[in-house]
Parts: structure tokens; sequence; C-alpha cells
């Protein structure tokens, strides 16, 4: 199982909005293989951040971690806090976004989603799961969507600072549309 400690130690103490913060170096981030023990927690996760992420039952939530090649978390003090599951092309899976990506592309990751429990949003947790698919992952391409309609506008700065552009944005169901986005890896 790969394990790989990111970034320094750091403690984080409840702020009085909720939201951690960072004061000293007690506390480590660890990314690592999912295994199939944390796909319950991954689920919590996972219908926590509805709508940003789409809403599966557990039995899809599985299938979905079934045609991944990659399938990490992100541990703070032994605790699953965030995921991404991610997969490559050629897959039985029939999200119209990836299918969007696999009739365009032959050589790309797509990352079907990737979540971070509410009070460890915004430290960092993310990027330090994108920096694991980036360096796992020997595709040209890094390919995800990011919901326009209902807007999910920090995930958009997140992933325009991460260096992802726009490559077309669709409809794929009255009243949601989504940006389709790509970063170059090689």
């Amino acid at each position: 199982m790969n394990h790989r400690r990111i970034g320094h130690p750091i403690t984080l103490v409840p702020t009085s909005r909720g939201r951690p913060l960072v004061c000293s170096r007690m506390t480590s981030v660890i990314i690592r293989d999912m295994t199939i023990d944390d796909l319950s927690i991954v689920h919590e996760i996972n219908e926590e951040n509805v709508p940003a992420v789409g809403q599966e039952t557990f039995d899809d939530l599985r299938a979905i971690h079934d045609v991944c090649t990659m399938n990490i978390v992100a541990e703070v003090d032994g605790v699953v806090r965030g995921f991404c599951m991610v997969m490559p092309p050629g897959t039985t899976y029939d999200s119209p976004n990836y299918l969007f990506f696999c009739d365009r592309y032959d050589d790309f990751v797509y990352l079907d989603r990737v979540a971070i429990t509410a009070a460890f949003q915004g430290r960092g947790i993310g990027a330090m799961l994108y920096r694991e698919v980036e360096r796992r992952a020997t595709s040209e391409w890094f390919a995800l969507e990011v919901n326009v309609k209902p807007p999910n506008e920090g995930s958009m700065r997140f992933h325009r600072r991460e260096g992802f552009t726009e490559v077309e944005q669709q409809e794929t169901r009255p009243g949601k549309i989504v940006s389709l986005m790509i970063k170059p890896l090689r």
C-alpha cells in the first residue's frame, strides 16, 4: 500500500466559524491508497459534499471505486478527511462527463470525484491529493468537470489555480451545466 506523509506536521484548532486554524506542528497529513474498509467514511464525506459532488448510494460508490485505478485518501490524525477517485479511459463507467473525454482524448486520467470533509476544506488537502494523482499518472492529460449550474465557484477557482482550463461546457440534465476541464501532465 502506498503511504506518503505530505507537508509539515500541523495542529488544526477550530475557530469560532467552525473551520480549523493552523497553529503548531503536531498533526500530519498522510496520503495513501483507499481500502475497502475506507468506503463507509468515503461515502459519508461524499454525501456531506453534495451537490458539489454527485450523490451516490454506497453500492454505486463501490462500483465507481471498482473501475478506478487510483482511489486515494487523505488522513489527518489517522482519520480519513478527504478522498479522490480517478479512472483511465476505456472503463464501463457511463457518466456523460467521462464519456466526453473518452470520445475526444486517448491518453488521460479522469477525476470522477474529490471531496474533503467540511472542517478541513481550504487547508491544502485537495492540492495534496492532486499532487499524488499527478505523481502517479502516466497519462498526457488530467481531466475533470466542475459544476457551472448550480455554480461551484470555489471549485472553479481552485481548478484554475491548479492549471486546469475549460475545453467545453455541457448540460448533463435540465438545470445542470458543467465545465469540462483538462490539465497537461506531460
